[in-house]
């Protein structure tokens, strides 16, 4: 059995990977207590000790807004830490599979970006997160650099979750409605990885950066009102839900500023590899059955 060495198994994706992963081999998965991604040293050591054959990095400094006063702890988890994993994976012939976002986009084109598009972040987390990319590209070896967008989880802080908690709480609702992406579950981008290395003899010679978010792209104002719509097919009628507003970002003022319009094709991976990422929609429907069938059902949608 191979080894995979996954980073971040506490996180939005970590979490979903380490069930994904399984059947592939044997998974030892890190939290940031074993391998501290601030630390080269760490990151060399235990990437030494484990000799994977796979490395997953799921780690990252995700928090958009206060990486603006954090740049230099996020540029050396986001960008730093993922140059480090290159250079062991390199070491050892091993495979490296790295997240990144689409925020290293400016979001200015009035088409979908490809992977070969011109980068500009507007923000911090997407000047460090362009940097971990281009630190994996220059030690170069057998890796791919997924770029995702607008992740959720059951687990932690997110878009879905926060609208499902206030939609119950509030009358009214405004979210910004002058950016778009694709929203992305979590369980989908791991059950894709692990797609893409049941393929892994075609990786070293397709190595580089593919964009593996959720089909077609919506507003937030548009993912918003589709969260509360789903919900309450199952949450039944009872108890009042929030409308929502449209408002612009200039009157929802935050530390970090968001692109406007980074939709990404995905047309490459699924020509390379034949991996087709639901649509985002999709995705959110069956989040939300599944959410309305555990346990934490009673306090998301009560």
């Amino acid at each position: 059995m191979q080894r995979i060495l996954l980073t971040g198994k506490n996180g939005q994706v970590g979490w979903e990977l380490q069930g994904a992963l399984a059947p592939l081999g044997t998974v030892i998965a890190l939290d940031r207590s074993r391998m501290d991604v601030t630390s080269d040293d760490s990151i060399r050591r235990i990437i030494r000790e484990a000799k994977p054959g796979i490395i997953v990095n799921a780690t990252g400094y995700t928090n958009v807004d206060k990486a603006e006063s954090e740049p230099d702890l996020a540029m050396q988890v986001n960008g730093a830490a993922p140059g480090i994993m290159a250079e062991e994976a390199k070491r050892l012939g091993a495979i490296l599979i790295h997240y990144s976002t689409d925020y290293v986009f400016d979001g200015e084109l009035t088409r979908p970006y490809v992977e070969d598009d011109a980068t500009n972040p507007v923000n911090t987390y997407g000047k460090t997160k362009l940097a971990g990319e281009r630190a994996i590209e220059a030690v170069g070896g057998a890796y791919l650099i997924l770029r995702a967008s607008w992740i959720y989880s059951a687990r932690g802080r997110n878009f879905v979750l926060t609208i499902l908690r206030l939609a119950r709480e509030k009358r009214e609702l405004s979210v910004v409605d002058d950016q778009a992406g694709s929203p992305s579950w979590a369980r989908s981008l791991a059950v894709a990885t692990a797609d893409l290395l049941r393929h892994k003899d075609l990786i070293p010679g397709h190595k580089g950066i593919y964009h593996l978010s959720a089909a077609d792209h919506t507003s937030r104002y548009e993912f918003a009102k589709t969260i509360i719509k789903i919900a309450r097919e199952f949450a039944g009628p009872s108890g009042d839900w929030a409308s929502v507003k449209p408002i612009t970002s200039d009157q929802y003022p935050l530390p970090a500023r968001r692109p406007c319009n980074p939709v990404t094709s995905k047309h490459k991976i699924k020509r390379i590899f034949r991996v087709d990422p639901p649509n985002w929609e999709v995705q959110l429907r069956a989040f939300i059955v599944e959410l309305a069938r555990s346990s934490t059902s009673k306090d998301m949608m009560p």
